[in-house]
């Protein structure tokens, strides 16, 4: 990873972008204490991350991943000390605690076809377990900031936490929010993501920040668009699966495009069918 670092998006909030799967990691500074929020994949990048994040500030950190793919919580064993707290969604901390060779397994399917040298790596990385677990929701107190963690339900998957910072008016969204590309339907619960998005929507206010799992920092607008589709295709699945469509006739119609929409539907009819 090669990131030209930090970059302040509001008073004590910084953002870093990682240029390869243009992950964002959020690191939210008080007096005397921070927040890392997700970790990046590999002990590597997570070096760069944690000498990015010490030229911003000293303080130690508590880390929170906003849910357990490779690219948001793999580093933790490199920038977690034996004291610090490590915050995630319950489901996410058990399958990061029970299943670690499959979620190593599934990052290296996943990226050997067009990142081998980092598919190779993933293979390699250490798993460390977050320490506390986040049922519904928990407020942290970083330095005198108050920062609320939340699982606003099913989403992008059935672990995702969000994290918002009301001082500084930032809502760290993970991947129930996407901007670099479509939302990621793989391991998704699409008929309840739309109802996700309008939870987290009811901690912003018309200057909200809202840094999403992936590219640039949007406002509300954005989200509410995307709220918009996401709504649109669980209608779309609701309406193929009641009249027996093919997953593959829901997807020609998704305002996501073809492909994306193939796996929604998909996960939706599973979904339905109660196999999700």
């Amino acid at each position: 990873m090669t990131a030209a670092g930090f970059s302040e998006i509001a008073a004590g909030v910084h953002l870093l972008r990682e240029p390869l799967l243009h992950v964002n990691v959020v690191l939210v500074v008080g007096d005397g204490a921070a927040l890392l929020v997700d970790t990046l994949s590999t002990a590597g990048q997570a070096r760069e991350l944690a000498t990015a994040a010490r030229a911003v500030t000293p303080h130690p950190w508590t880390i929170v991943n906003t849910h357990h793919h490779f690219d948001h919580c793999f580093g933790n064993a490199t920038l977690a000390g034996p004291e610090t707290p490590v915050y995630a969604q319950a489901q996410a901390v058990a399958v990061l605690r029970d299943h670690p060779d499959e979620l190593r397994r599934a990052a290296y399917e996943e990226m050997r076809a067009e990142q081998p040298a980092l598919a190779e790596e993933l293979t390699r990385t250490e798993l460390r377990v977050p320490t506390h677990a986040v049922h519904a929701e928990t407020v942290l107190d970083v330095g005198g900031r108050r920062v609320l963690l939340r699982h606003p339900g099913h989403g992008h998957t059935d672990a995702d936490l969000v994290v918002h910072v009301p001082d500084a008016d930032v809502l760290v969204a993970g991947d129930l929010v996407e901007q670099s590309g479509p939302p990621a339907f793989e391991e998704s619960y699409p008929l309840r993501w739309p109802d996700a998005v309008a939870d987290l929507l009811r901690l912003t206010t018309p200057a909200t920040v809202v840094v999403p799992g992936h590219g640039e920092p949007v406002d509300v607008g954005f989200v509410r668009e995307q709220h918009d589709r996401l709504a649109r295709q669980a209608w779309l699945i609701r309406a193929g699966h009641s009249g027996s469509a093919p997953p593959e006739r829901v997807a020609a119609e998704s305002p996501f495009g073809a492909r994306p929409g193939l796996i929604a539907a998909r996960r939706g009819y599973a979904e339905l069918d109660g196999t999700a």
